[in-house]
């Protein structure tokens, strides 16, 4: 085959300029031939270099013609004015989408095919970008060659030491358009953009699922895969998500870096912190749709809507059972195994469930933490405290749907039901006699013992 005029003799690429394969040619070489002279930096080309040495001076001769922005490169410009004129002239041959920068153009046409070019020599990690390989590289070797200059934080990209100086200076320089929201980076309007657009551009390939973001994609993959990368270095236990372990390890510490400003309880969590304010303030954000009741977690509305649709999604694969909570599913497993993990530290009792054992607890402490605010009386479990205050309401939530009885309690209308349906689930092991409620059979036991 003849060669072409300027093409390279390691790859197929040939090139207009001589100039230009010899550049070219470096990128196999690794030959860095413009060396800065304030830091230790090399550099392929030497307008590379002048861009650099910029970053020393702060020097930004670049001035945008339309807003006050300055950039310290030509090309920085040409991008920049793109943000306002809208232009997006790198266009995808496969699907519809353009695209204002042409390396944004050449990511994107990797997500179609799959090609990831830049191999870590360390690990058996690919990068669809070289950037993304030399970020790659610094977890292997711990470096954090970006430092702030207000505080003694370092970072291995200099991006997250940009978004870093944000706050201390509080600048948020991208602003929504259709709302008022400022964001202290350009990823973070993007993606609060599609919350008013309702885009959703990254797709599971393994279920219908869609995400308006890449990092939720990833973390829903390994609900497929089952992956979980995080390992804890004090036990065994391993998690999908990085933020997951970094909660856990304050198990194993006891931090709790968030703490009420109200009274003196400490969180581990932000989001624990955040429902806990709302006790204080009495705020219910979530509202339900269907009926009027309002919570102070989106979780508590997830569960509460379930009353109204019936669902029950986590399936039981022992038993035919279904549950509307995953605790609850949770807890009814140990049923079949027979596992009561939670031990009292006071007496020996084991109980399935955290929450049974904390309560338990309080039988022996005497401690009644959730007070009626209408008379003096306090209880144990919040749910005591609910089916007190109807007493004080007369509200009775449960209707009977054969006659038109309503209870304050629902296992009242459980007990009630069995009056239409005459089951009697209550069996006595002396006798053949059946009982509809549980309290009637004890008495009928003691009947027994008398004798």
């Amino acid at each position: 085959m003849e060669k072409k005029l300027n093409q390279c003799d390691v790859c197929d690429k040939s090139f207009s300029e001589s100039t230009n394969l010899t550049i070219h040619r470096r990128m196999h070489t690794g030959e860095k031939p413009f060396p800065c002279d304030v830091c230790e930096k090399s550099f392929s080309q030497s307008g590379n270099l002048t861009a650099h040495r910029r970053t020393h001076t702060g020097e930004k001769p670049f001035l945008c013609d339309v807003c006050d922005k300055s950039f310290s490169k030509s090309t920085n410009l040409t991008t920049h004015r793109r943000t306002h004129t809208g232009e997006k002239p790198y266009a995808c041959d496969v699907c519809e989408k353009s695209f204002s920068e042409s390396g944004n153009l050449t990511k994107h046409k990797q997500t179609h095919t799959g090609e990831k070019p830049y191999a870590c020599d360390v690990c058996e990690k690919s990068f669809s970008e070289s950037s993304h390989l030399t970020k790659h590289k610094r977890t292997h070797t711990g470096e954090k060659p970006y430092a702030c200059d207000v505080c003694e934080k370092s970072f291995s990209q200099s991006g997250n030491l940009t978004k870093h100086k944000r706050t201390h200076t509080g600048e948020k320089p991208y602003a929504c358009d259709v709302c008022e929201k400022s964001f202290p980076t350009s990823t973070d309007l993007t993606i609060h953009r599609r919350m008013h657009t309702g885009e959703k551009p990254y797709a599971c390939d393994v279920c219908e699922k869609s995400f308006s973001q890449s990092s939720h994609l990833t973390k829903h993959k390994r609900t497929h895969t089952g992956e979980k990368p995080y390992a804890c270095d004090v036990c065994e236990k391993s998690f999908s998500e990085s933020s997951n372990l970094t909660i856990h390890r304050r198990m194993h510490t006891g931090e709790k870096p968030f703490p009420c400003d109200v009274c003196e309880k400490s969180f581990s969590k932000s989001g624990n912190l955040t429902v806990h304010q709302r006790m204080h303030t009495g705020e219910k954000p979530y509202a339900c749709d269907v009926c009027e009741k309002s919570f102070s977690e989106s979780g508590s509305l997830t569960k509460h809507k379930r009353t109204h649709t019936g669902e029950k999604p986590y399936a039981c694969d022992v038993c035919e059972k279904s549950f509307s909570e995953s605790s609850h599913l949770t807890r009814h497993k140990r049923t079949h195994i027979g596992e009561k993990p939670y031990a009292c530290d006071v007496c020996e009792k084991l109980f399935s469930a955290s929450t049974d054992l904390t309560i338990h607890r309080r039988m022996h402490t005497g401690e009644k933490p959730f007070p009626c605010d209408v008379c003096e009386k306090s209880f144990s479990k919040s749910s005591n405290l609910t089916a007190h205050r109807r007493m004080h309401t007369g509200e009775k939530p449960f209707p009977c749907d054969v006659c038109e009885k309503s209870f304050s309690q629902s296992g009242n209308l459980t007990a009630h039901r069995r009056t239409h349906t005459g089951e009697k689930p209550y069996a006595c092991d002396v006798c053949d006699k059946s009982f509809s409620e549980s309290g009637t059979l004890i008495r009928h036991k003691r009947t027994h013992m008398a004798h």
